[in-house]
């Protein structure tokens, strides 16, 4: 990012921005010469193992559309790490940003931002991303489709079309393991409450007290044509687990009108197993051997390379490096890439023979 700051770019010949922003920061905690920074100005629970955190970002961050993404890092233990949060809020004139955070087991991030992450407490931020937002001018139905931390991103296009009194039929099936685990329940509920063409439906798969209104069950086609009448007139975005995500494709993807999804879990890999590859780093000037039945980045890091990351699911692009020789195997679509010279998505992408990177 060039500097728009005379003074930044009288003094960038004699201070790098790293010691730059050391120094700074001791005077203003979210101050940088040009790396976005937030300060959590609030947290609170929003279901179990869920919290809401309110950030205020730094003059760094350029906004976001509902519905998209942004990578955050913090240390633990200190190591850098950096995972992908849906931005949970509508931009804001004061400028504010939430994340909703669930704990998942062993996830060293999610855990620290759960348990640990308090009011005044400064977070990296990466730019906002994401292609699962909304036409301003679209007129029409919507189905918006969750399970678990998949309510994230849906919950933001919510509040996008809920700023004015709804004009068409907005309906959500929300899936959970319980009700403890229903983020955003009681805003929900409320807005359902308040406007008649928001049609929620709550369904739960381990609940063992059921409320008359709760639904139980998986996606199904049956449950789908219970509760969504007109399915061509519907645009339908789903989010949540893989399993999830593939399954509600299957079943409506081609009976609506517009469909559009996202999976938050990362890329599993059916197991080809070639033995080791070599991986040639060009720009680190390194050689290593890596696994061929794993992703890329996981077999990296295996073996002692950590190269940049974020969402780990092929969607934030910033794993993506230049492929300058070799095969390597797309792991959601199972294509094989034989050019050079190409954007290879290391996250979601696994060798297929000895590779060079531009790493």
């Amino acid at each position: 990012m060039k500097s728009s700051n005379p003074l930044k770019r009288m003094i960038k010949p004699l201070v790098s921005p790293a010691v730059y922003d050391f120094w700074v920061r001791k005077l203003v905690s979210n101050a940088a010469w040009e790396t976005p920074l937030a300060t959590v100005v609030e947290r609170h629970v929003e279901a179990r193992d869920s919290v809401t955190l309110l950030l205020r970002p730094n003059g760094h961050f350029d906004g976001f559309i509902p519905g998209q993404h942004v990578n955050v890092t913090i240390a633990v233990e200190g190591i850098r790490h950096t995972r992908s949060y849906s931005l949970t809020d509508v931009p804001r004139k004061d400028g504010l940003l939430s994340i909703t955070v669930k704990r998942v087991g062993g996830g060293k991030v999610s855990t620290e931002l759960c348990q640990h992450a308090r009011v005044g407490d400064v977070l990296e931020l990466g730019q906002a991303f994401g292609e699962l937002t909304a036409p301003a001018d679209y007129q029409g139905n919507w189905l918006f489709l969750a399970a678990g931390s998949g309510i994230t991103p849906i919950i933001s296009l919510i509040r996008s079309l809920s700023l004015s009194t709804l004009k068409q039929n907005v309906t959500l099936l929300y899936w959970a393991r319980t009700r403890a685990d229903l983020c955003f329940f009681q805003e929900l509920r409320e807005l359902s409450a308040r406007e008649p063409r928001f049609h929620l439906h709550f369904v739960l798969t381990r609940e063992h007290e059921m409320l008359p209104n709760d639904l139980q069950g998986r996606p199904s086609l049956a449950l789908f044509e219970q509760l969504v009448s007109d399915m061509t007139e519907q645009r339908a975005y789903a989010c949540g687990p893989a399993g999830f995500v593939d399954n509600v494709r299957e079943l409506i993807a081609e009976r609506v009108g517009f469909f559009a999804s996202e999976a938050f879990t990362p890329v599993t890999t059916n197991v080809v197993d070639l033995g080791k590859v070599t991986v040639t780093l060009q720009r680190s000037q390194q050689q290593v051997e890596v696994a061929t039945d794993k992703p890329l980045l996981a077999a990296l890091e295996d073996v002692g390379v950590t190269p940049a990351s974020g969402c780990r699911m092929g969607i934030c692009n910033t794993c993506a490096c230049e492929k300058t020789a070799g095969v390597s195997e797309d792991l959601l679509t199972g294509e094989m890439d034989t050019d050079v010279n190409s954007a290879l998505r290391i996250c979601v992408s696994a060798a297929r023979s000895d590779l060079t990177l531009d790493l």
